[in-house]
């Protein structure tokens, strides 16, 4: 028996190694977990993608954009609302009344805003376009769509565009009385 075990452990030897065993790496017992994963972090810091670094991303700001039947009113502030970078309404561009609500106005307002921001170094825009809303209407005016192209022909990129009408969940009564405005 122990002479057959031996010629088939021969055998396998002259045979061809089908692939050769990778090195076992040691464990040394005096470093920690801790040094390896401080190791990782350290290599993971290195790999940052292309799109955090601040200098490839552009600055960013908000248009609010309020449209109404009769006007529109352009306002771009910071991030958070609370810095006013610029402004223009419809009423600056136009002498007539009834023409401050127009999609000719509008434009003329966002260029002016726009203007503003690319001397201020802005190169992205999130757009939220507000109606009157509550208990008058509930959709903008034509002024907002003039807005949104205007302001992308310009070059400035757009990021979202968004509409932040209040709507009620259980508004007051309309102005105009029982019987309605009587003309």
């Amino acid at each position: 028996m122990t002479e057959e075990k031996e010629k088939i452990k021969e055998e396998k030897k002259d045979e061809k190694p089908k692939e050769k065993a990778k090195p076992v790496e040691e464990k040394k017992p005096d470093e920690p977990k801790e040094a390896k994963v401080e190791e990782k972090a350290e290599e993971k810091k290195e790999e940052k993608p292309r799109h955090h670094d601040p200098r490839k991303r552009g600055k960013l700001a908000v248009i609010h954009v309020f449209s109404s039947k009769n006007d529109t009113i352009i306002t771009a502030t910071d991030m958070s609302g609370a810095e006013t970078l610029a402004w223009a309404s419809g009423g600056m561009i136009v002498k007539s009344a009834r023409e401050e609500g127009r999609p000719y106005a509008a434009m003329q307002a966002a260029g002016k805003v726009v203007s503003s921001l690319k001397d201020k170094g802005i190169t992205h825009v999130h757009i939220k376009i507000r109606a009157p809303g509550g208990n008058k209407s509930k959709t903008p005016g034509s002024g907002a769509q003039a807005v949104v192209r205007a302001t992308a022909r310009m070059g400035i990129r757009i990021g979202r565009i968004e509409d932040v009408t209040p709507i009620p969940t259980d508004s007051m009564r309309k102005k105009g009385g029982r019987r309605g405005r009587r003309v």
